[in-house]
């Protein structure tokens, strides 16, 4: 179920029975994988922990620049983006990775590509006018017809069919538990989606939304500001919100979007999943998201002209002085070389747990970043047998958040082998210690964690895996815990120092949303260049 999603979204289609899903696999349940090949990979976090330590060798060249952009995701790239369509030219990116696009990157295999984070975008609100602009640019929206509804690219919308869920042993559509629930759990459903419509339109005296997406933009009174200073699970109970089947909805939700489920996430960032999208854009294509194969890596290969020429890729940053200018000391990780970078002003697009290690001053104790899995199977093409795969996949009570069909965009028939990529954050009251042991586990235990999960739906699964690349984020996203998005610890890491150096990232907005670092990035970088 993506943010912002109603209850019922179309007609319900003829549900899978277990006893049909399970005839394919009979015919092939004798066929042993005779060669499993696992592998691991993971974000730069050993060039990363460097910070600890700063053993870096002195400088051998210096380079001068206007404005320096130190981070390589969203935000990064769309302050880019902003300086050069405000004829700023002069600027130069520095990213950690090999890569471009932070949690909007990808893999590829020989049948197909891959998301490594972030795998859709929803239709953004009709307020957020900066985004359609930018998809107007990216030719994904190709124009507005006369009654103001807008003309989108279906082919890079989600094809039918969106998701589907795992329930009491068969596939149904959509995401909501439907077959064989009780009436009073119908009645919580409509009473929970009745109030989340009117929370969605809900605006204060000023006129602001209660729930806004960019965050910031969202009301600030107090009955407001009291929602984000307590759980999202006392909340809904005070409400008399009990059944399980609503619960494990919305805990699927929040861990979802945010990483943490009910029992950690405020009631306001729980609120905010289904009440920030006002589903006012387009009335022809309220319920689909804009996806690709690579996931939102295609997002980020948008931006990519903005940094020709103007980016180092394996570059950590690890000492700022501020003087006349700004001296930043990056470690080209390429070249084994430490580089001076003078520039007149900084934009850190970097998260607050390697800004603390670069200003001692910044502390980022506060902010709770969830460590994820994914893991991508490759399958021999029987997999599924006559089902059809969504592109959406999840498992009723599963600790996983299922899976993504990869290619279930491609417009060519599947003749070759299947690809999937299977969700999981750590949704725990101790994401340090999750992380370290998310970075400790070898290839067996991975597949353990990843089969457990998925044999719930698929039991034979094992017999038809090719593959399984397992990548590791130990700080995939921020997590919207209680006073992480009007706190004030928030409120001073966003703080520019002396006019000079200024700072942007999703997590400083409290969510992990292509939204929030999009709008950081434009936002700061406006900031920064008055």
């Amino acid at each position: 179920m993506k943010s912002g999603g109603k209850y019922s979204r179309k007609d319900f289609l003829k549900t899978i029975f277990l006893g049909s899903l399970m005839l394919p696999f009979l015919h092939y349940c004798g066929k042993k994988v005779k060669s499993l090949l696992l592998k691991i990979t993971s974000t730069n976090h050993v060039l990363g922990h460097k910070l600890w330590a700063k053993d870096f060798p002195s400088f051998s060249e210096i380079i001068h620049t206007k404005y320096l952009i130190v981070g390589g995701g969203i935000t990064g790239l769309s302050a880019c983006r902003f300086l050069s369509v405000n004829n700023e030219q002069d600027y130069l990116l520095l990213e950690m990775e090999n890569h471009l696009g932070g949690n909007s990157s990808n893999g590829q295999n020989s049948f197909s590509k891959f998301p490594l984070g972030a795998h859709y975008l929803p239709l953004p609100n009709k307020e957020n006018i900066e985004i359609i602009d930018f998809l107007k640019e990216c030719k994904i929206c190709l124009g507005t017809e006369e009654n103001g509804e807008p003309v989108l690219d279906e082919y890079q919308m989600t094809f039918p069919q969106q998701e589907r869920l795992f329930y009491k042993n068969s596939w149904q559509n959509d995401v909501v538990p439907q077959r064989g629930i009780s009436a009073t759990t119908q009645q919580e459903f409509n009473r929970f989606f009745k109030l989340m419509d009117e929370f969605r339109i809900k605006k204060d005296s000023q006129g602001k939304y209660w729930f806004a997406i960019p965050v910031h933009d969202s009301s600030r009174e107090d009955e407001v500001i009291k929602l984000e200073k307590i759980i999202f699970k006392d909340w809904l109970k005070e409400n008399n919100y009990h059944s399980e089947e609503l619960l494990w909805l919305l805990d699927y939700s929040c861990r979802d979007d945010f990483g943490l489920g009910i029992d950690y996430v405020s009631a306001w960032a729980g609120i905010h999943y289904f009440a920030g999208r006002k589903n006012n854009w387009s009335n022809k294509y309220k319920d689909q998201v804009f996806t690709w194969p690579e996931g939102n890596a295609r997002l980020a290969k948008y931006f990519s002209k903005y940094t020709e020429g103007k980016h180092m890729p394996e570059n950590l940053v690890f000492d700022v002085k501020i003087n006349d200018n700004v001296e930043v000391l990056s470690f080209d990780n390429a070249q084994k070389k430490t580089i001076k970078i003078i520039a007149d002003k900084v934009l850190f697009a970097s998260p607050q747990f390697v800004n603390e290690r670069i200003f001692n001053h910044k502390k980022a104790s506060s902010f709770h970043y969830v460590p994820w899995l994914l893991t991508t199977i490759t399958l021999k093409n029987e997999f599924g047998g006559d089902e059809e795969l969504a592109w959406d996949n999840v498992i009723y009570g599963s600790s996983g958040l299922g899976y993504i069909y990869d290619q279930h965009q491609n417009l060519n028939q599947i003749i070759g082998e299947k690809v999937i990529t299977h969700y999981k954050s750590f949704s725990t009251g101790d994401c340090k210690k999750a992380r370290k042991k998310l970075y400790a586990m070898n290839e067996t235990e991975l597949k353990t964690l990843v089969l457990d999960d998925l044999k719930k739906a698929h039991p034979l699964i094992e017999d038809f895996i090719l593959e399984m690349q397992f990548h590791k984020m130990g700080h995939a996203m921020i997590a919207p815990v209680p006073n992480q998005i009007f706190g004030e610890e928030a409120k001073s890491a966003k703080e520019p120092v002396e006019g000079k150096i200024f700072f942007a990232h999703s997590d400083l907005s409290g969510i992990s949303i292509f939204e929030e670092a999009f709008y950081q990035g434009i936002r700061t970088a406006e900031q920064m260049i008055k």
